[in-house]
Protein backbone atom coordinates (compact mmCIF):
# COMPACT_ATOMS: atom_id res chain seq x y z
CA UNK A 1 0.00 0.00 0.00
CA UNK A 2 3.02 2.65 1.01
CA UNK A 3 4.68 1.75 -2.69
CA UNK A 4 1.23 2.02 -4.49
CA UNK A 5 0.70 5.52 -2.76
CA UNK A 6 3.67 6.61 -2.87
CA UNK A 7 4.27 5.38 -7.49
CA UNK A 8 1.11 7.28 -7.55
CA UNK A 9 1.76 10.64 -5.79
CA UNK A 10 5.22 10.36 -8.04
CA UNK A 11 3.22 10.27 -11.02
CA UNK A 12 -0.17 12.33 -10.16
CA UNK A 13 0.76 14.97 -7.88
CA UNK A 14 4.59 15.35 -9.24
CA UNK A 15 4.12 14.52 -12.48
CA UNK A 16 7.17 12.10 -12.96
CA UNK A 17 6.98 9.73 -15.60
CA UNK A 18 6.22 6.52 -14.51
CA UNK A 19 4.70 5.02 -17.50
CA UNK A 20 4.64 1.70 -15.93
CA UNK A 21 2.34 2.53 -13.98
CA UNK A 22 -0.66 2.31 -15.21
CA UNK A 23 -3.70 -0.37 -15.77
CA UNK A 24 -3.77 -3.26 -16.16
CA UNK A 25 -0.79 -2.90 -14.08
CA UNK A 26 -1.66 -0.50 -11.25
CA UNK A 27 -5.46 -2.17 -11.28
CA UNK A 28 -3.82 -5.62 -10.32
CA UNK A 29 -1.32 -4.07 -7.76
CA UNK A 30 -4.31 -2.09 -6.11
CA UNK A 31 -7.08 -5.06 -5.85
CA UNK A 32 -4.17 -7.17 -4.22
CA UNK A 33 -3.92 -4.43 -1.54
CA UNK A 34 -7.58 -3.92 -1.12
CA UNK A 35 -8.81 -6.83 -1.82
CA UNK A 36 -6.13 -8.92 0.88
CA UNK A 37 -7.00 -6.13 2.94
CA UNK A 38 -10.91 -6.62 3.55
CA UNK A 39 -10.88 -10.52 3.50
CA UNK A 40 -7.93 -10.56 6.10
CA UNK A 41 -10.07 -7.92 8.39
CA UNK A 42 -13.46 -10.26 7.86
CA UNK A 43 -10.85 -13.14 9.03
CA UNK A 44 -10.51 -10.84 12.00
CA UNK A 45 -14.04 -10.87 13.28
CA UNK A 46 -14.38 -14.08 14.75
CA UNK A 47 -11.02 -13.24 16.93
CA UNK A 48 -12.70 -9.29 18.01
CA UNK A 49 -13.92 -9.19 21.48
CA UNK A 50 -16.34 -6.56 20.30
CA UNK A 51 -17.09 -6.38 16.69
CA UNK A 52 -19.52 -3.60 17.53
CA UNK A 53 -16.78 -1.35 18.92
CA UNK A 54 -14.46 -2.23 16.35
CA UNK A 55 -17.04 -0.78 13.74
CA UNK A 56 -17.31 2.11 15.85
CA UNK A 57 -13.63 2.70 15.73
CA UNK A 58 -13.21 2.58 11.66
CA UNK A 59 -16.19 4.58 11.27
CA UNK A 60 -14.46 7.62 13.41
CA UNK A 61 -11.23 6.80 11.57
CA UNK A 62 -13.18 7.21 8.34
CA UNK A 63 -15.03 10.65 9.13
CA UNK A 64 -11.53 12.18 10.15
CA UNK A 65 -10.21 11.00 7.08
CA UNK A 66 -12.86 12.29 5.00
CA UNK A 67 -12.39 15.73 7.24
CA UNK A 68 -8.33 15.50 6.27
CA UNK A 69 -8.30 15.08 2.96
CA UNK A 70 -11.61 17.47 2.03
CA UNK A 71 -9.23 20.58 4.21
CA UNK A 72 -6.07 19.26 2.59
CA UNK A 73 -7.28 19.57 -1.21
CA UNK A 74 -3.93 17.70 -1.91
CA UNK A 75 -6.46 15.29 -3.95
CA UNK A 76 -10.10 14.70 -3.96
CA UNK A 77 -11.61 14.36 -0.36
CA UNK A 78 -11.53 10.22 0.23
CA UNK A 79 -15.70 9.85 0.60
CA UNK A 80 -16.85 6.42 0.89
CA UNK A 81 -13.33 5.03 1.14
CA UNK A 82 -11.93 1.72 2.49
CA UNK A 83 -11.86 2.47 5.55
CA UNK A 84 -15.59 3.46 5.91
CA UNK A 85 -15.65 0.11 3.59
CA UNK A 86 -14.59 -1.85 6.62
CA UNK A 87 -16.68 0.24 9.31
CA UNK A 88 -19.40 -0.67 7.84
CA UNK A 89 -18.76 -3.84 6.97
CA UNK A 90 -18.19 -4.81 10.44
CA UNK A 91 -21.30 -3.38 11.67
CA UNK A 92 -23.40 -5.87 9.10
CA UNK A 93 -20.83 -9.13 10.36
CA UNK A 94 -21.68 -7.71 14.37
CA UNK A 95 -25.55 -7.72 13.39
CA UNK A 96 -24.87 -11.32 11.85
CA UNK A 97 -23.35 -12.32 14.44
CA UNK A 98 -25.88 -11.28 16.86
CA UNK A 99 -29.04 -12.90 14.69
CA UNK A 100 -26.61 -15.94 14.85
CA UNK A 101 -26.31 -15.57 10.85
CA UNK A 102 -22.79 -15.15 10.71
CA UNK A 103 -21.68 -17.32 7.12
CA UNK A 104 -18.82 -20.21 7.91
CA UNK A 105 -16.69 -22.10 6.10
CA UNK A 106 -15.35 -22.72 2.40
CA UNK A 107 -18.52 -23.49 0.81
CA UNK A 108 -20.01 -20.11 2.03
CA UNK A 109 -16.95 -18.38 1.93
CA UNK A 110 -16.63 -19.71 -1.99
CA UNK A 111 -20.65 -18.44 -3.02
CA UNK A 112 -20.08 -15.04 -1.26
CA UNK A 113 -16.60 -14.59 -3.26
CA UNK A 114 -18.82 -15.24 -6.60
CA UNK A 115 -21.12 -12.95 -4.98
CA UNK A 116 -18.53 -10.12 -5.23
CA UNK A 117 -17.52 -10.60 -8.35
CA UNK A 118 -21.00 -10.44 -9.63
CA UNK A 119 -21.13 -7.01 -7.88
CA UNK A 120 -18.16 -5.60 -9.32
CA UNK A 121 -19.91 -4.34 -12.22
CA UNK A 122 -22.27 -2.24 -9.38
CA UNK A 123 -20.63 0.77 -10.07
CA UNK A 124 -20.93 1.14 -13.86
CA UNK A 125 -24.84 -0.01 -13.54
CA UNK A 126 -23.60 -3.69 -14.51
CA UNK A 127 -24.38 -6.96 -12.69
CA UNK A 128 -23.55 -10.18 -13.34
CA UNK A 129 -20.59 -12.02 -14.58
CA UNK A 130 -19.57 -12.56 -18.57
CA UNK A 131 -22.72 -13.18 -20.72
CA UNK A 132 -25.19 -13.05 -17.75
CA UNK A 133 -24.53 -9.81 -17.17
CA UNK A 134 -27.21 -7.71 -17.04
CA UNK A 135 -27.51 -3.61 -17.34
CA UNK A 136 -29.12 -1.82 -14.16
CA UNK A 137 -31.60 1.21 -14.53
CA UNK A 138 -30.33 4.42 -13.87
CA UNK A 139 -32.07 6.09 -11.52
CA UNK A 140 -30.79 5.38 -7.98
CA UNK A 141 -26.94 6.48 -9.70
CA UNK A 142 -29.13 9.92 -10.71
CA UNK A 143 -30.43 10.27 -7.57
CA UNK A 144 -26.84 10.72 -5.88
CA UNK A 145 -28.23 9.24 -2.56
CA UNK A 146 -26.99 5.46 -3.03
CA UNK A 147 -22.97 5.82 -3.18
CA UNK A 148 -22.72 4.69 -0.30
CA UNK A 149 -24.27 1.64 -1.69
CA UNK A 150 -22.18 1.36 -4.50
CA UNK A 151 -24.28 3.27 -7.12
CA UNK A 152 -22.41 6.44 -7.58
CA UNK A 153 -24.41 9.90 -9.45
CA UNK A 154 -22.38 11.33 -12.09
CA UNK A 155 -20.78 14.19 -10.07
CA UNK A 156 -19.73 11.30 -7.53
CA UNK A 157 -15.74 12.37 -6.92
CA UNK A 158 -13.89 10.58 -4.33
CA UNK A 159 -9.82 9.62 -3.77
CA UNK A 160 -10.30 6.80 -2.61
CA UNK A 161 -14.20 4.53 -2.91
CA UNK A 162 -15.31 1.32 -1.34
CA UNK A 163 -18.83 1.56 -0.91
CA UNK A 164 -20.62 -1.17 0.86
CA UNK A 165 -20.99 -3.43 -2.26
CA UNK A 166 -19.80 -5.62 -3.80
CA UNK A 167 -17.19 -5.34 -0.95
CA UNK A 168 -19.51 -6.54 2.01
CA UNK A 169 -19.38 -9.86 0.10
CA UNK A 170 -15.74 -10.71 0.36
CA UNK A 171 -15.43 -9.26 3.60
CA UNK A 172 -18.16 -11.85 4.57
CA UNK A 173 -16.26 -14.16 2.63
CA UNK A 174 -13.35 -13.55 5.19
CA UNK A 175 -15.39 -13.42 8.02
CA UNK A 176 -16.42 -17.29 7.09
CA UNK A 177 -13.29 -18.52 6.01
CA UNK A 178 -12.01 -16.76 9.78
CA UNK A 179 -14.84 -18.88 11.88
CA UNK A 180 -14.14 -21.83 9.94
CA UNK A 181 -10.50 -21.43 10.83
CA UNK A 182 -10.84 -20.74 14.25
CA UNK A 183 -13.12 -23.96 15.28
CA UNK A 184 -10.17 -25.86 12.98
CA UNK A 185 -7.06 -24.03 13.47
CA UNK A 186 -5.52 -21.52 11.12
CA UNK A 187 -2.93 -22.91 8.39
CA UNK A 188 0.23 -23.95 9.63
CA UNK A 189 2.32 -21.06 7.74
CA UNK A 190 0.09 -19.29 10.18
CA UNK A 191 2.24 -20.05 13.23
CA UNK A 192 5.46 -21.16 11.59
CA UNK A 193 5.78 -18.11 9.11
CA UNK A 194 7.10 -15.05 10.93
CA UNK A 195 9.06 -11.92 10.23
CA UNK A 196 9.24 -9.53 13.23
CA UNK A 197 9.17 -5.95 11.32
CA UNK A 198 5.64 -6.84 9.48
CA UNK A 199 4.14 -8.22 12.35
CA UNK A 200 4.77 -5.18 14.22
CA UNK A 201 3.50 -3.21 11.10
CA UNK A 202 0.52 -5.83 11.36
CA UNK A 203 -0.19 -5.12 15.12
CA UNK A 204 -0.62 -0.73 14.51
CA UNK A 205 -2.82 -0.80 10.65
CA UNK A 206 -4.71 2.21 11.35
CA UNK A 207 -1.56 4.27 12.33
CA UNK A 208 0.47 2.90 9.36
CA UNK A 209 -2.77 3.87 7.45
CA UNK A 210 -2.89 7.19 8.94
CA UNK A 211 0.61 8.43 8.87
CA UNK A 212 1.81 7.48 5.53
CA UNK A 213 0.25 9.70 3.33
CA UNK A 214 1.51 12.82 4.92
CA UNK A 215 4.72 11.06 5.84
CA UNK A 216 5.38 10.37 1.98
CA UNK A 217 4.25 13.76 0.87
CA UNK A 218 6.65 15.38 3.43
CA UNK A 219 9.47 13.27 2.12
CA UNK A 220 8.54 13.94 -1.58
CA UNK A 221 8.33 17.93 -0.88
CA UNK A 222 11.58 17.77 0.32
CA UNK A 223 13.42 15.43 -1.90
CA UNK A 224 11.31 15.49 -5.32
Amino acid sequence: MVGFHLCYDLKYLYGYDLSWFAPPLQDIWRCSISWTFLFVAGCMCSLSRDNLRRALRYAAFAVAVFAVTSLASVDAPISFGIIYCMAACTFVAWILERLHASPKGPIAAGVLFVCFVALLGLTRRHLGIGPLTLTLPSWPYESGLFAWLGMPGHSFVSGDYYPLLPYLALYLSGDAMGRWWKERGFPTIAYTCGCKPLEAVGMHPLIIYAIHQPAILALLWLVA
